[in-house]
């Protein structure tokens, strides 16, 4: 399984497009390769370099989505509320709130994982759910997993 985005290659930076110092908006996401037993797709965006990369303290989660269908193979740029379908769900990031918070780093150039499970499952009886609720919902349901990883540091 692979994941890709047409505007960045994996372990280069993001366009700044996608950032607090930008419009903000989710890049455009692909995929392919998803195992034929898969069920759903799930996407967590976090950074494990904040607040600083030199002394990182916690992972800051930009974005969660869950129960992709298998009949899909992306996200189209600035993805929102209004492009779900279907079951199509998305978590609450760790500014508290729903859709895609961009990388905004207060120092250096910090890391960011754009991480694709391919679950056995669609997932039920979750609401707004954090990472944290994600990945519990998501334990022993992993067929598969890909990473793009991107870099951003502040320009201002």
């Amino acid at each position: 399984m692979e994941i890709s985005s047409s505007k960045f290659e994996n372990n280069t930076l993001i366009p700044s497009i996608y950032t607090c110092e930008g419009k903000d908006i989710s890049p455009p996401i692909n995929w392919s390769g998803i195992p034929a037993m898969t069920k759903s797709l799930a996407l967590i965006v976090d950074d494990p370099d904040a607040p600083d990369p030199k002394d990182p303290k916690m992972t800051f989660v930009h974005w969660i989505v869950y129960n992709l269908p298998v009949t899909i193979n992306n996200l189209p740029e600035d993805f929102t509320n209004s492009d779900l379908k279907n079951n199509v769900a998305e978590g609450v990031n760790d500014w508290k709130r729903i859709g895609y918070g961009g990388p905004c780093p207060p120092i250096g150039k910090h890391r960011y994982f754009f991480k694709l499970y391919a679950l056995d499952t669609v997932l039920t009886n979750l609401e707004n759910p954090t990472k944290d609720d994600l990945e519990k919902a998501m334990a022993n349901h992993i067929i598969e997993k890909a990473e793009l990883v991107g870099y951003y540091q502040k320009q201002k």
